[in-house]
C-alpha cells in the first residue's frame, strides 16, 4: 500500500512539474484528483485492516480490545480466560482500585461477517446490577438495526461498538498503545501534500 501511494505521488508530483505554469482550473483539477487518490488508498487502507482483524481468533480480538481500552487510559483487572465466561469479557476501572464510578463490563464477539442481535444485547444488560456499571459490547462486524435502537432507548447505558469504528478508535489512540499491543493490528501513517485551509 505505501509504495502504491508513493508511485501515485511521484507520478502526480512528475505531472505537475511538467504542466507548469498551471491555471487556477487546472489547479482545482489537481486538487480534485488528489482528493479522489486519497479517498482511494484511504478506502484500500481500510480493506487490508478489515481483512487482518477477520484473521484474527475470538481471544486475540478480546486482547486487542483490552488494550484499547487501556490505551483510553482504564485499567483492565478482569479478562475472561479461555473457556466459558458467563458473559462477561472484560471489566475495567478509570482507576487502579475500581473505587470511581463507571466501572465497565464488557461483551466482545468476533464475527466479522454478522450483525449482534437485539437477544445479545439483553445479554449484557442482565450482568449490569451494581450502580454506576456501564456496559460495552464491542464486535468485529455489525449490529442489527434493532440491537442499536434497544442500546439507544435503554435505561442503563450502554455503548456498542462496531468493527468500523473499533478500527478508528485503534487508530485514533495507537500512539498510546505499548509495543507489544501495537503488534496485534500493526499501522504505518502515510503523509499526502495537504493544505492549511
Amino acid at each position: 500500500m505505501l509504495e502504491t501511494a508513493n508511485a501515485k505521488y511521484r507520478k502526480w508530483d512528475k505531472k505537475r512539474k511538467l504542466d507548469a505554469p498551471i491555471k487556477n482550473n487546472d489547479e482545482d483539477t489537481l486538487e480534485k484528483e488528489q482528493k479522489a487518490t486519497l479517498e482511494q488508498m484511504e478506502e484500500s487502507a481500510l480493506e487490508g485492516i478489515t481483512e487482518f482483524l477477520k484473521g484474527k481468533n475470538p481471544y486475540e480480538f478480546q486482547d486487542m480490545v483490552a488494550a484499547l481500552l487501556r490505551a483510553m487510559g482504564y485499567y483492565t483487572p478482569f479478562i475472561s480466560p479461555k473457556g466459558k465466561d458467563g458473559g462477561l469479557d472484560i471489566i475495567a476501572f478509570q482507576d487502579p482500585l475500581g473505587a470511581n464510578k463507571p466501572r465497565i463490563k464488557a461483551q466482545v464477539k468476533h464475527r466479522p461477517d454478522a450483525a449482534i442481535s437485539v437477544d445479545e444485547i439483553r445479554g449484557l444488560l442482565g450482568l449490569l446490577n451494581k450502580d454506576g456499571d456501564i456496559g460495552l459490547f464491542v464486535t468485529s462486524g455489525r449490529f442489527t438495526t434493532e440491537s442499536e435502537k434497544f442500546a439507544r432507548d435503554s435505561h442503563i447505558h450502554v455503548k456498542l461498538i462496531n468493527g468500523d469504528t473499533f478500527i478508528q478508535l485503534w487508530k485514533e489512540f495507537y500512539f498510546k498503545l505499548s509495543d507489544e499491543e501495537k503488534n496485534f493490528l500493526p499501522l504505518q501513517a502515510v503523509y499526502f501534500l495537504g493544505t492549511n485551509q
